[in-house]
């Protein structure tokens, strides 16, 4: 159970549940143990009939995995928190929790491209619908909703375009109807965003991100009220068996103590990269909910209380000789997927597509950049060196 909502931040990350550590441990300790033996028959049998309340077997509870459940649980101002094997599994067991054969969702269009996957290919199996929605506007909402929609799939920023959706709009909209709405909210992460305060009623994350730090873990997150947590947890998380390690959630308990340190050092530098980027004469466009000159910025400053290092930009070209210029002369900035580790990277959205194959206007300039936590004037200095040489 989550702690008072005006709980410290650092009081969460640092102590909250660690007063009676196991032999007066620091740090604490990793229940690496696949199942738990009871004292008596009757004790047995409780634990068999309710799991949820009890350690039965790690692929339903572990005391290592509960602690770091209990922390990022408050993190989101949510009741309870589910620590699931990845981002996906996160994503896909929420969206289970609320549908069923025959029903329909309304999802963001630019969500991220494993739950469109989901939705096109997997659900789709089992005649369940979706409409697509660029989000931005509270009518495409009431408009996309039908009599059988149960679900509301949010992404707030999305991660290659940056676009917002209106949280508490959308949550009163979908209350009103009796839809559960449910958000990635991996971008923002909760130092920044809680969108269960704006009446969101599930919230997740890919841990493999800031929730991570150092990209040397895989993991996703559920949050939400106790009563949505318990039906996941019996319904989808028991049968489908997206298990964390304990020592994964023990490491994710170690990452998140620096969590308050990280965030701002990544938003320092998104937002002055953003501004260098936005003033460059080979820059088309800057991307970055945080930058003044965003059309939502408004919305930006009103849901979120700073943004991370994740943003986009277009090189102002129409090469995609340029764009690989450009990415391969850059020499602090990893070529790499994902993000939200201490390093900075580099995406460009050209190259999920063959060199042969055409590629829409809107992406083969697209370059999404990951701002690390390095010094700025690193970062700052690739960047230049890597834009010198486009069109030479």
């Amino acid at each position: 159970m989550h702690t008072d909502l005006k709980t410290p931040l650092t009081e969460i990350l640092l102590h909250q549940g660690e007063r009676d550590l196991p032999f007066h441990a620091v740090s604490p300790p990793i229940f690496q143990t696949s199942i738990f033996c009871f004292p008596s028959y009757e004790e047995f049998r409780d634990a068999l009939a309710d799991e949820d309340s009890h350690y039965l077997y790690t692929r339903g509870n572990n005391p290592t995995v509960n602690l770091c459940e209990e922390k990022l649980a408050s993190l989101e101002h949510a009741q309870r928190a589910k620590l699931v094997s990845s981002g996906v599994a996160a994503s896909s067991l929420a969206i289970l929790s609320t549908l069923k054969s025959g029903d329909h969702a309304v999802v963001v269009r630019d969500c991220y491209t494993w739950v469109q996957y989901f939705f096109n290919t997997y659900l789709a199996k089992f005649g369940i619908e979706h409409t697509y929605v660029d989000g931005t506007d509270i009518a495409e909402f009431e408009e996309a909703i039908r009599d059988n929609t149960r679900l509301i799939y949010l992404e707030s920023p999305t991660t290659l375009t940056f676009k917002l959706q209106p949280l508490k709009m959308v949550a009163d909209l979908a209350r009103s109807k009796g839809i559960t709405t449910v958000i990635d909210n991996t971008w923002a992460t909760p130092y920044f965003q809680n969108p269960i305060d704006a009446g969101i009623d599930l919230v997740i994350h890919s841990a493999s991100k800031y929730i991570g730090g150092n990209s040397d873990i895989i993991g996703g997150v559920i949050a939400g009220d106790d009563a949505h947590m318990k039906a996941i947890f019996e319904h989808q998380f028991l049968p489908l068996g997206p298990v964390p390690d304990p020592f994964q959630a023990w490491l994710i308990m170690r990452n998140l103590r620096t969590l308050h340190l990280r965030m701002p050092q990544h938003y320092q530098n998104a937002l002055k990269l953003a501004t260098m980027l936005e003033n460059h004469p080979k820059v088309e466009d800057v991307l970055y909910p945080l930058l003044p000159s965003f059309n939502q910025y408004e919305l930006a400053k009103e849901q979120m209380r700073g943004g991370s290092g994740l943003f986009s930009f277009h090189l102002k070209t129409d090469r995609l000789e340029d764009v690989k210029q450009f990415v391969n002369s850059l020499t602090l900035f990893k070529r790499a997927v994902s993000w939200g580790g201490y390093e900075s990277l580099v995406f460009p959205a050209a190259v999920k597509y063959a060199d042969t194959a055409p590629i829409p206007r809107d992406r083969l300039t697209l370059v999404r950049l990951h701002a690390g936590i390095e010094e700025f004037d690193l970062l700052q200095a690739d960047l230049n060196r890597a834009l010198d040489k486009v069109g030479v």
